[in-house]
């Protein structure tokens, strides 16, 4: 093999581990929303359910919104008018990630069914278990999650 070659090889892993670590160490912004390609805004369930029937409900196709770059679906059309006139007040907060993981200052998914209502506001979390955990100390959580959701929105 030739010495120029030889040379040039030996730089890829370096090039690579030069990436890598330029990569790693640049944080991204996150979608305002979490949402999935079929279901889209919190896997599909009806944010205004959770207030008024105190559960999750599958939303509709036939009754959803566009709002913060993201598809909300609704149980009923009553329900869907309610979140056009007041949207912030019936989505859940830190854009619907797991409020717990935003408390850690990272995001992750969320099951429609490990939710919590407090002060009126919406928090869902990655699981039931992950929710016993957040509600361990729910208002240190909210306080860490609210430091923390400006950065994550950010990508910082």
């Amino acid at each position: 093999m030739h010495l120029a070659k030889r040379i040039r090889l030996a730089f890829i892993p370096v090039l690579v581990m030069a990436f890598l670590a330029g990569w790693a160490g640049t944080a991204l912004a996150i979608d305002p929303v979490f949402s999935t390609y079929l279901g889209g805004a919190i896997r599909g369930y009806d944010p205004v359910a959770y207030h008024t029937e105190g559960k999750p409900v599958k939303g509709k196709k036939a009754h959803q919104v566009e709002w913060k770059d993201a598809t909300w679906r609704f149980a009923s059309a009553k329900n869907k008018e309610m979140f056009e006139a007041d949207p912030e007040k019936y989505a859940p907060r830190y854009g619907g990630y797991c409020a717990f993981a935003v408390s850690r200052g990272y995001t992750a998914s969320i099951d429609p069914d490990a939710w919590s209502l407090v002060d009126g506001a919406l928090y869902l979390n990655y699981s039931l278990g992950v929710r016993d955990q957040w509600s361990g100390d729910i208002p240190g959580n909210i306080a860490k999650g609210d430091a923390n959701w400006p950065k994550l929105l950010a990508g910082k």
